[in-house]
């Protein structure tokens, strides 16, 4: 087996704010004017996102997030709607402040198995992503730990690389991770809230800045995984 070697990916700068519905109605429409969505989003520029993601039985993805670790990392499986034809095992990591991520395709018959426990087929692949998760998964005891539901609506800004996005009615399986079942019961973690991230890659265009400024608001560490893992 050839595993084929890594590309260099390069970091982001990730801001977060937490909204309330007011200031998410007053942005939105804003924002609507001045930039174009994500080209995937359906006709009203929104799209349902559900994630699944592993930790360690002590925790260390939330303990390293609350702590504010400085180098740290999480991995996710993620679809978008309810399509299970395309989705994604994702390993985002942080290190001194950027974001970065690394992605591959994962087809649903090798997510069952992944989620019923069975992990060899990781090592029949040429993808290094997947390799890296069943050393994880074999050496530091990751398991699957919650479901993270959300609808985003997302826009687009060349310059810059720019990419914003509104997570609205974020919500959590409570616990289960039955990832590919859309029926399961979700519990809504934040009542009328929204989690406003702008993206970028070395400058954020003053348009932007001005665009997206919410007042009396500072960027702070909102993670929508952490928000879910209160109800576990």
């Amino acid at each position: 087996m050839t595993i084929e070697p890594l590309k260099a990916i390069s970091l982001r700068h990730e801001l977060k704010h937490q909204i309330n519905l007011r200031e998410d109605l007053v942005l939105s429409q804003r924002l609507r004017k001045l930039f174009t969505h994500d080209k995937n989003a359906g006709p009203d520029g929104i799209y349902r996102v559900t994630s699944l993601y592993f930790d360690t039985p002590y925790d260390s993805a939330l303990r390293e997030k609350i702590d504010g670790v400085n180098r740290r990392e999480k991995f996710r499986l993620r679809y978008y709607g309810t399509d299970f034809s395309f989705i994604r095992l994702e390993k985002k990591y942080k290190v001194n402040g950027l974001c970065g991520k690394r992605s591959a395709r994962i087809t649903q018959e090798q997510a069952e198995k992944l989620l019923s426990g069975n992990y060899e087929f990781l090592l029949d692949s040429s993808e290094p992503l997947f390799i890296e998760l069943y050393s994880k998964l074999k050496g530091k005891g990751l398991r699957p730990k919650t479901i993270v539901c959300y609808d985003r609506e997302a826009f687009l800004y060349a310059p810059g690389n720019v990419r914003i996005t509104l997570d609205r009615d974020i919500r959590t399986g409570l616990g289960s991770v039955d990832f590919l079942n859309p029926e399961i019961f979700y519990l809504r973690t934040i009542e009328s809230g929204t989690v406003l991230e702008i993206k970028y890659d070395a400058f954020l265009p003053e348009l932007v800045r001005m665009a997206v400024q919410v007042p009396g608001r500072q960027a702070s560490a909102c993670s929508k995984y952490v928000l879910c893992r209160r109800f576990d």
